[in-house]
C-alpha cells in the first residue's frame, strides 16, 4: 500500500523521467510505491509549468517589475488619499497593464506604506512654532502666584453631523504628524454651533454656547 507523504525535488526529477520514457503512470506508482493521485498531478503539473521541482511561496511569479513597483509608490506619494483601485486604473492608463488590488496594496507594503487614518489637528507653521518657544522663554520662570493671575480662554466650533473618518492615507510608520499626513479641518460646511471657555489656576468658567454666529478674539 502506498504510504509516501513526501517526496523531494529528485524523487520528481526520476518519475518524471520515467514517465518521459512512455512508462505508465501505474507502472511508475507502483515502481517508487506512490499514489496514483500524487504521480497524476506532479505529470499535470509539469506539463504545464515545464517544471519538476515544487514551487514555494517565496518563489511567486511577480506580476510587477521593480520599475513599475517605484511607479506605483510615486503615484501613491503624489495622493496620499487614493484608493487601491484608483492606483490600479492609474496603472493601467499609464502602463497597459491591469494588476489587482491586492498587488498594489503588497507594492505599497513592500514601500513602506500603510493604510491608515489622518492626523486631524492644526498644522504648526515655521512662525508658529517660534512665536511659541519665545512665550515658553518668557514664561518658564514664573511662580504660581504668577500664574494664579492668567486665564486661559479658547473658542471652538463643532459640526453637528458625524465625522466616520472612513478616508484614509497612505504613510511611512512614525510620520502620522509629518504636513502632508494631517488633516486640518477648519470648514464646517454642515450645521454647527460655536462654544466659549476659559480655565485658571484654581478654576474654571462657565461654557457658553452660541448657536448662531461667530466668536473672535
Amino acid at each position: 500500500m502506498s504510504c509516501r507523504h513526501h517526496i523531494d525535488d529528485f524523487m520528481r526529477g526520476r518519475i518524471i523521467g520515467k514517465i518521459e520514457e512512455r512508462r505508465k503512470i501505474t507502472d511508475v506508482v507502483r515502481e517508487f510505491d506512490i499514489t496514483h493521485s500524487v504521480v497524476s498531478r506532479l505529470w499535470k503539473s509539469f506539463k504545464t509549468t515545464g517544471m519538476c521541482s515544487r514551487r514555494h511561496e517565496g518563489d511567486r511569479v511577480r506580476s510587477t517589475t521593480p520599475a513599475e513597483d517605484r511607479y506605483i509608490i510615486l503615484s501613491a506619494k503624489r495622493n496620499r488619499r487614493t484608493t487601491t483601485q484608483q492606483v490600479a486604473n492609474q496603472f493601467l492608463a499609464a502602463s497597459g497593464k491591469q494588476i489587482s488590488r491586492k498587488t498594489v496594496a503588497r507594492c505599497l507594503r513592500g514601500g513602506g506604506l500603510y493604510a491608515r487614518r489622518p492626523v486631524v489637528c492644526v498644522q504648526l507653521t515655521r512662525q508658529h512654532r517660534t512665536a511659541r518657544l519665545q512665550w515658553y522663554r518668557e514664561h518658564h520662570n514664573w511662580t504660581e502666584q504668577d500664574w494664579a493671575c492668567v486665564l486661559f480662554s479658547d473658542e471652538s466650533r463643532f459640526s453637528l453631523s458625524s465625522d466616520c473618518r472612513r478616508h484614509l492615507i497612505w504613510r511611512e510608520s512614525g510620520t502620522a504628524y509629518r504636513p502632508e499626513n494631517i488633516q486640518e479641518k477648519d470648514r464646517y460646511p454642515t450645521c454647527s454651533i460655536m462654544v466659549w471657555a476659559g480655565i485658571m489656576i484654581n478654576g474654571r468658567t462657565r461654557l457658553h454656547v452660541v448657536a448662531n454666529g461667530t466668536m473672535t478674539g
